[in-house]
């Protein structure tokens, strides 16, 4: 048998690795992306070959995970429950696709990910998977083995000579990529604690960030992100670059009790420096050259656009149509927006855009208001109409 696993070098998917092999007598593939994770992807290739992988496929993809997937989620201002910018559920699907195409390479027989029956994950990697090709079957050894907790699994791996980069002093369970992290587990399963100081991973604590804001310019060019401070930068080095910016300024952190996808609440804490930054300005960007309607709808589908994501509907036709209704608006989109960095907060300064709606003489209410005020009054006559049922003075 041969199977391509999902492979982060963590606690799971490093006992995954030499229990899959010991459970199936397979041989397993580890498939490694690189996007732009905290982790050194080297040291993660060598510790699969150490745990027995037959081969291990460790690619660069940050690139097409900002564009194919973190781009389009920019653009439609996906935010979970209103809060969480989704960085990892947005990189599960570009894992499993290519997975699947991983293993129509090398002829495996499965795939397989390092999830438990109670994460997300497990539902976003299956269903990732099945819509792409619905006859590849799909293991999950975390959610299939005797062992019941992570303290079994740290004696598994030591055990068998696995080398994890957990410990019990270091309980966290951790993801990054390059637009955000995720810290789950430990202390922050206490929900009526402040997150420790030692689970952050990026951000500097706001009461420790500088006492002067960092101002940022954010160049826009069709819903695009171009530039940071006039220096045009491929999207990949804007978003790296504006991470080590906003991060030493508190800027990103946020604290959430999250309805999961299979029914419970749950804590976790994800930082976001760059893309809290990006879709501030994206959002600002957007309600200056948007007629009303238009914005409000879009308001309106940014929170269904969000839940598809988490819940590991991206290969749904769904996201496609909303995804083709915010790429039509996005030719607008178009110009700068100025950004103050201060204590965690990230505040508009200004914006222009040659696209701009608005109209000094009309919103002016000073000399120069070019606005017909009787005209509003029959307007609000008129637009009054509807609650009077029909009774008039």
């Amino acid at each position: 048998m041969k199977i391509v696993l999902a492979y982060s070098g963590g606690l799971d998917t490093s006992v995954a690795l030499h229990w899959l092999r010991d459970r199936y007598d397979a041989e397993v593939i580890a498939f490694c992306a690189d996007i732009g994770q905290l982790e050194s992807v080297p040291d993660v290739r060598d510790r699969a070959l150490r745990t027995g992988a037959s081969a291990v496929h460790a690619e660069p993809l940050t690139d097409r995970f900002l564009a194919d997937f973190a781009l389009p989620a920019l653009q439609a201002h996906a935010r979970y429950e209103n809060k969480y910018l989704l960085a990892a559920p947005l990189s599960r699907p570009l894992i499993a696709q290519r997975m699947v195409e991983l293993a129509h390479e090398v002829g495996a027989d499965a795939v397989a990910h390092g999830a438990t029956g109670k994460g997300n994950d497990q539902v976003r990697f299956f269903t990732s998977v099945t819509a792409l090709d619905p006859t590849l079957k799909v293991l999950a050894p975390v959610i299939d083995w005797e062992l019941g907790s992570r303290d079994d699994e740290l004696a598994y791996a030591d055990k068998h000579g696995i080398p994890v980069p957990v410990g019990k002093e270091k309980p966290y369970s951790i993801d990054t990529n390059v637009w955000g992290t995720s810290i789950e587990c430990g202390e922050l399963d206490d929900i009526t604690l402040p997150p420790p100081v030692e689970a952050w991973q990026l951000t500097r604590d706001p009461r420790d960030a500088p006492d002067e804001p960092a101002r940022v310019r954010i160049g826009f060019v069709e819903g695009v992100p171009v530039s940071l401070d006039g220096v045009e930068l491929r999207l990949a080095d804007l978003v790296r670059q504006l991470n080590d910016l906003a991060a030493p300024h508190g800027v990103g952190r946020i604290d959430i009790t999250e309805s999961r996808i299979v029914g419970f609440k749950t804590r976790g804490i994800y930082e976001a420096p760059a893309a809290t930054v990006l879709m501030t300005a994206h959002a600002e960007l957007e309600s200056l050259v948007l007629d009303r309607e238009t914005l409000h709808q879009k308001q309106g589908l940014a929170l269904r656009y969000a839940e598809l994501v988490y819940y590991g509907y991206w290969f749904s036709d769904l996201r496609r149509a909303l995804d083709a209704f915010v790429a039509t608006l996005q030719p607008a989109v178009t110009g700068e927006v100025v950004l103050d960095l201060y204590k965690g907060g990230c505040t508009v300064v200004s914006r222009e855009s040659p696209h701009s709606r608005y109209n000094r003489g009309l919103a002016t209410y000073e000399a120069g208001d070019e606005f017909d005020h009787r005209a509003g009054a029959a307007f609000a006559y008129v637009w009054s109409l509807p609650l009077t049922g029909g009774r008039t003075a």
